[in-house]
Order: structure tokens, then sequence, then C-alpha cells
């Protein structure tokens, strides 16, 4: 093999890469004639070349049945959400029945605290990481203000030391154990949007468990890039988005998983509408709900097809690469992107994601105090197509755009080896 440092080595890993042709199913942002270097799946996964396909046969289907499209053809819309669940389960290692794909993320978020967040005057607190996606900050604010308690006394925000960029998992740990008589819930990012860092969530859910509260994730930055195992791991709930690392367009539809021993337990509370109740009965338009058994019970209105169109088209793609090859070429993929940029000269930036692979998904944040903005932009001006997120959590008062981090996010699905050899060969020039 040529040295890993030249494009030669790049294009060889390319060469024997198994997965390459799945990169072929998408269409990939053009850039003065060429492909872009579409690094930003972390935000908005690039669309399935089947996905158009997929959406003009739902149109045919309502044109051609109207309203008996519910009930004909090979995707009756009365079942539909049916057909995401094998892929689904696959991606964020569940059962069929513990999963579900309805509504939007924050939107499942709060009907799963609605279950999960049961408050009382012993056991009120949510634990969390600081610097969660501030869509997690102000619902979690919100719900704890609903049940009638203070944020600031209510909401454990788990912080890194001093001098260090992420969380340890002892002091994950070591937080949920002070707290623990007092934790209703441990709410936790699969993967952390800012920094990268992938948590272990494993030992989140066994600590809670242990103080007696209830562990749950929003996998937004996980689902489709890291190898989740929530049914093994004994997660109450998940709740993730489709438009990121799953490729579903944006406003894409959410998932939502619920343990097994919850999901048969008719008596938990929660917040119902018409299409999570009982199949069987539902047009027989009686009062008294009575939920379908597994996640399915917490659904509340008719699937949007539309949206579960594309989400399919993506999702069978999921299903046909398999998340543990998936995660393989990740993992080699962001490996040798961080290799090259440990040769650029020091100083610059530097990058705040764990170096551990099991401590990452696909994204490397770098971090630079330094004009970061504009060093984005010639980025941008020369074809990568990638994220910058203003440092808002350091505390330093420094001017927009100086201090922060471009997010970059290399994904199997689509992006290349010669693709991470020629960003770093842009960020080395700019």
């Amino acid at each position: 093999m040529p040295e890993a440092t030249t494009l030669a080595y790049a294009r060889e890993m390319d060469a024997r890469d198994p997965m390459r042709h799945f990169r072929d199913r998408f269409f990939i942002p053009q850039h003065n004639g060429q492909d872009s270097l579409y690094l930003c799946g972390n935000s908005l996964g690039l669309q399935p070349k089947t996905a158009e396909a997929a959406l003009k046969h739902e149109l045919e289907h309502w044109k051609t049945h109207g309203v008996e499209g519910h009930f004909r053809g090979d995707l009756p819309w009365m079942d539909y959400h049916k057909f995401l669940t094998e892929q689904s389960a696959h991606v964020v290692g569940a059962m069929p029945e513990e999963v579900v794909v309805m509504n939007t993320l924050t939107t499942n978020l709060h009907l799963m605290m609605v279950s999960f967040y049961r408050p009382d005057a012993t056991r009120f607190k949510i634990i969390m990481e600081a610097g969660a996606f501030p869509s997690d900050q102000y619902a979690v604010e919100s719900q704890v203000k609903w049940h009638g308690f203070s944020p600031e006394e209510a909401i454990v925000e788990v912080q890194p030391r001093t001098g260090e960029d992420t969380l340890r998992t002892e002091d994950i740990i070591a937080t949920i154990e002070e707290h623990g008589a007092q934790t209703a819930l441990v709410l936790f990012g699969g993967v952390n949007y800012f920094t990268g860092q992938l948590f272990d969530m494993q030992a989140i859910t066994e600590a809670a468990h242990r103080a007696g509260a209830y562990a749950g994730f929003d996998l937004a930055h996980a689902a489709g890039n890291a190898h989740l195992k929530l049914h093994d791991w004994g997660a109450d709930f998940a709740v993730w988005c489709s438009y990121k690392y799953l490729n579903s367009g944006p406003g894409g539809p959410s998932g939502a998983f619920v343990h097994e021993r919850h999901g048969n337990n008719p008596d938990l509370p929660r917040f119902a509408g018409w299409w999570g109740h009982d199949e069987n009965e539902r047009f027989l338009m009686r009062k008294g709900f009575h939920p379908m058994p597994g996640a399915a019970g917490w659904q509340l209105s008719n699937a949007q097809i539309f949206s579960f169109a594309v989400h399919k088209a993506s999702l069978d793609i999921f299903y046909e690469a398999t998340m543990p090859a998936l995660r393989q070429k990740s993992e080699q993929l962001t490996g040798y992107l961080e290799k090259l940029l440990q040769g650029l000269p020091a100083g610059r930036f530097r990058i705040i994601t764990p170096t551990n692979p099991e401590a990452r998904g696909c994204q490397l944040s770098i971090y630079t105090e330094k004009e970061g903005q504009k060093l984005f932009d010639t980025l941008s001006e020369q074809g990568v197509i990638a994220d910058w997120r203003e440092d808002n959590l350091s505390g330093k008062q420094l001017p927009p755009g100086e201090a922060g981090v471009i997010r970059v996010a290399p994904t199997p699905l689509y992006n290349t080896f010669e693709e991470v050899y020629r960003f770093v060969e842009l960020l080395g020039a700019a």
C-alpha cells in the first residue's frame, strides 16, 4: 500500500472498499460542475435516488384509489408504519415491536417524557449532559415547569472537567449516584451534537436503573451512525430524527423506541390518539382507549405517507448495507480523517472529539478560537459542505465568528477516502 498521507493511498482504500457501490445510490450536490465534498450528513443526509420513485408511487396510489388507498395496493396506508419497523429496529438494535415511526423528534421526546418523567416531591430531577442540543434543553425545561418545579433545582447538567472538552463516563455515573434518590429521569443524547462524543449508553442506563430512575436517549446524531443495541442495553425509551444520517429529507419523520417491558403495559400513562388504539377496534369509533401493544401504542395520528415513503427508501438501503458493516467503514473513514488532520501544523485548531473510536461516531469537531467562520467560509467557497457552530458552551466572551467548531462527518454510505484526503488538503491550504 502507498503511504497513508498520499492520494494514492486514499484511492487504493476506495478501490478495496466493499461498500463503495452504495455511493451510487445518492445524489451528490455539485460545485462548479463537479461533486462537492459533502461532509454534512450529521446535519442533513443526501437524497437517495430511490426517494423520487417512492414518492411518485404514493402520489399515483392516491390518484388512482383516493381514500381506498388506505386498504389497497402493495403498501396500503392503513399499515404503512409497519413497513418501517423491521428496518428501524435494525438501525437502533431493537425488537420490531419496540419501535415505531411517527411525528417529529421533539414531539416524540415530549410524548416519551409524559410516560417516563413522572416526578413527585421526592423524585423530580432530570440528569442530562451540559451543552445538549437546544431543543432537548427547551423540552426538558418546559416539562419541568409543567410539573411545577424550578429548572434550576430539577435539572442537573453534567459538565466536562476543567480543561477538558468531553464528559467522562465515571463522572456521569457519579452524578447519577449523587442525585439518585431524587432522580426521576436520566436523559442523554446518544452523540453530542457539538463535540461528537458518543456516550456509553449501556453504562448510563445501568446507573440510572440502579438509582431507581428511567433512562432515555435522544439519538438524533446516533441513529444510522453508531452501532446501537437499545434492547440489550435495557434503555427505557429513545427518540431520533431521520433527516441526518438516515437521509430521509428535511423535516423527515421521527422514530421512537419503548422497551418491551413498558410497551406491553397498557396502564403506563401516555397521551393517546386514535392511531395508537387497538387496530382491531379502531374503526368502531368507541370511547375508551385500548393501546396497541409495543411502541405502536404511542401513535397519535395517521402516518404522514409521503415523508414515510422517502424514509422507507432510505431505511431499505440501511437494511441492505447493515449497521455493523457501515460502522466498520465509518471507523476507518473517521480514523483516516483524524490521522491526516494530525499531520497538519499544530496551533491553528484542535480536535475536541474523543480519539477512542468507541467514544465517537462519524463526526470530528474541529475547534478554532481565531477566525473560525472565515476558515469555514474559505472551505465552502472551494466546494466543501460541512457545518459551522459557534462556541456558546465554553463561556469565552469572543466575537461571533471567532471561536467554534467546523463539524465534519464522513458518512460511510456515500463518502470516500479520497474525499477525506481532499478535504484535509484544502483545510491545510486554507
